[in-house]
């Protein structure tokens, strides 16, 4: 059976191999703790074993197997890590959605994700998912035969607590079915489960963009997870600390499944970036790079398809090119070349599109034309641009981001970069806005540092002396944290910021 054929986790090849071969060499050594006001959340790496044993003998009883699709709300913590386990042990695909996730937005990622089943956390720092659910669905509240117009293919929710809504099933509808199924059974499905399964779908979003659904599969999620604890030199007993959440690659790769395939614990905090106003995919600020723990290695470039960084630098910044990390080694499984819009390499000093391909690549995104994303010979388009340096790539920033102004392109993140250089900015996010004369207006909206007072008469002086003129905002809007408008995955939505600063700015 390909489940039992090592008993080290770090050789498996797929996760039920991970799961069994950590809970012999690892045994009753806590994996994942959960501290908080309270008493700390404990589970063990032979816990997890267990407890998801059970839970995927109920999810077989109850008639998924492999390839249904299971989606899953849950915070950082040892509940995440064994809904995960149970899902991915039998050949389902899990599913993690965002618990920052909005009722609306929850609805197009069950229709757009076509989950069968539901599991979620009762509660998790102060939100009742039962309630965002019903929110959500209406009908939940109705009962439990659920047949839903907007997710069709959706047929039970399970949750935990008192008081559930009638549509919601509490956890006996897994739990009270499970000694049905066979520890016999189960190991004969974890031997079909095999390297190339789909193990689990990410959903993301960019900041203009709908949801979508990163699949990847089981050979590929072990070796992403291998390469990080190598080259973090994890070792059973460390203690990692979840600073993302694990709904997305982050969190999952970084500090769970690397952790967990090399016997470090994995201790995760109800204070954590899973839950601040740090918006992924802009550039942070000096603050918030601290928050993030940034350490060798430096990691450059990553991304929900390719399950986490795929490249990191020898220096946290590169002279001239500071938004990330260069590119200066690239993650075993992956090929990297910059490219034109034809697909053909550029030369040194040249600026194209970042693409990548490899093993550990996603093998396509939910319900979408692999053509739409790939090249004709197999390389992701990232959509971010890069400076081929010799040797060396920078990322530059993002392509659709770019500002057409007056004719000429304005790289957002270099006028945020520079922003943040200046007495009192904490942080800004620049957009275009349409304008009849120059095409787009670049416009900041700008977060001041505690206690400070923002002078934008002043800034306008210092980003001239800074910036190419075309570059260089002409109207500025001061916000706050709390204003900036977030996607559930975390990201600054541009969308919704352009009609933030065209409402302030009065600009119909």
């Amino acid at each position: 059976m390909t489940s039992a054929a090592t008993a080290d986790p770090q050789a498996a090849s797929n996760f039920p191999q991970m799961l069994r071969a950590a809970a012999l060499a690892y045994g009753d050594a806590q994996a994942v703790t959960l501290q908080g006001e309270g008493p700390a959340e404990i589970v063990s790496f032979a816990g997890i074993e267990r407890q998801s044993a059970e839970l995927a003998r109920g999810f077989l009883a109850r008639g998924v197997g492999k390839g249904s699709r299971i989606g899953f709300i849950y915070g950082n913590g040892p509940g995440f890590a064994v809904v995960l386990a149970a899902i991915a042990r039998i050949g389902a695909v899990a599913i993690p959605i965002s618990t920052m996730i909005k009722a609306n937005e929850l609805v197009r990622v069950l229709r757009q994700s076509d989950v069968a089943g539901l599991i979620v956390q009762r509660r998790f720092l102060g939100s009742d998912y039962a309630e965002r659910l019903c929110d959500a669905l209406p009908e939940l509240r109705e009962g439990p035969a659920l047949r839903s117009k907007r997710v069709p293919f959706l047929r039970w929710v399970v949750s935990a607590g008192e008081d559930l809504p009638a549509g919601i099933r509490d956890m006996s509808f897994l739990g009270g079915v499970a000694e049905t199924v066979s520890e016999a059974l189960l190991l004969e499905i974890e031997a079909e489960v095999h390297p190339a399964d789909q193990m689990v779908e990410i959903y993301t979003s960019g900041s203009m963009a709908l949801p979508k659904g990163v699949k990847h599969l089981h050979g590929a999620v072990m070796q992403c997870s291998r390469y990080i604890g190598r080259m973090t030199g994890r070792k059973p007993g460390d203690e990692v600390y979840a600073s993302m959440p694990m709904f997305w690659v982050g969190g999952m790769g970084l500090f769970l499944l690397a952790s967990w395939m090399a016997g470090a614990v994995t201790i995760c905090t109800e204070k954590t970036l899973s839950n601040s106003r740090v918006a992924m995919g802009s550039v942070l600020a000096p603050e918030d790079l601290q928050l993030m723990a940034l350490a060798k290695p430096y990691w450059g470039l990553g991304m929900s398809e390719t399950f986490g960084p795929y490249s990191y630098g020898d220096e946290l910044r590169a002279a001239g090119y500071p938004l990330c990390a260069p590119m200066d080694h690239i993650a075993d499984g992956f090929e990297v070349r910059v490219a034109d819009e034809n697909d053909n390499p550029v030369g040194d000093g040249e600026i194209g599109e970042i693409q990548v391909r490899g093993y550990a690549v996603a093998p396509a995104l939910h319900k979408l034309e692999r053509e739409g994303y790939f090249t004709a010979d197999g390389f992701y388009r990232t959509g971010d641009r890069g400076l081929v340096e010799g040797s060396r790539i920078n990322f530059v920033g993002r392509g659709g981001d770019m500002i057409k102004a007056a004719g000429s392109n304005v790289s957002p993140a270099e006028v945020e970069l520079e922003m943040q250089q200046l007495d009192g900015v904490h942080n800004a996010y620049v957009v275009g806005l349409p304008d009849a004369e120059r095409g787009q207006l670049v416009v900041a909206a700008v977060i001041a540092r505690e206690g400070a007072v923002l002078d934008f008469e002043k800034i306008q002086v210092q980003m001239k002396q800074r910036l190419s003129p075309f570059k260089v905002p002409r109207q500025y809007v001061q916000i706050t944290r709390e204003d900036v408008p977030m996607l559930h995955s975390n990201k600054v939505s541009r969308r919704l910021l352009e009609a933030l600063l065209t409402e302030k700015l009065g600009r119909a």
